[in-house]
């Protein structure tokens, strides 16, 4: 099953648009086009889980604590991605097409990875 992504709103929306442009099938949302500019984290992590969606952020000051709360609560995720805000749009958006074309769906689910670099965060349950 191909990844669907979900941005958050601290999300440069350069960064939805170049994906986009790098590779016009990836089904990629901006926060604003899925109405969640305004959410707290833990309802954009419920949304983005319920409807499949890997969720991708600028925020690891307290989106990681909000993704494990959200697992220790006994819910699944489909994934999240962390985008370091100092790295350059050209890596991300080449990271983000990598994990797209590559990944299997299964290989994210309740999995923090930061990007562009791909390397994971571990939760203990």
């Amino acid at each position: 099953m191909s990844i669907r992504f979900q941005a958050d709103n601290d999300l440069k929306f350069g960064i939805v648009k170049a994906v986009r442009r790098r590779e016009p099938t990836v089904d990629f949302l901006s926060a604003q086009e899925a109405g969640l500019d305004s959410v707290p984290d833990p309802v954009l992590l419920d949304r983005a889980a319920a409807e499949g969606r890997v969720l991708v952020s600028h925020d690891r000051r307290t989106m990681i604590d909000h993704f494990r709360d959200h697992l220790v609560a006994g819910k699944s995720s489909p994934g999240l991605l962390i985008v370091s805000q100092g790295s350059a749009i050209g890596d991300v958006v080449e990271a983000l097409v990598y994990v797209w074309s590559l990944c299997d769906s299964a290989e994210l689910r309740d999995q923090a990875h930061y990007l562009p670099s791909i390397s994971r965060h571990s939760f203990i349950r």
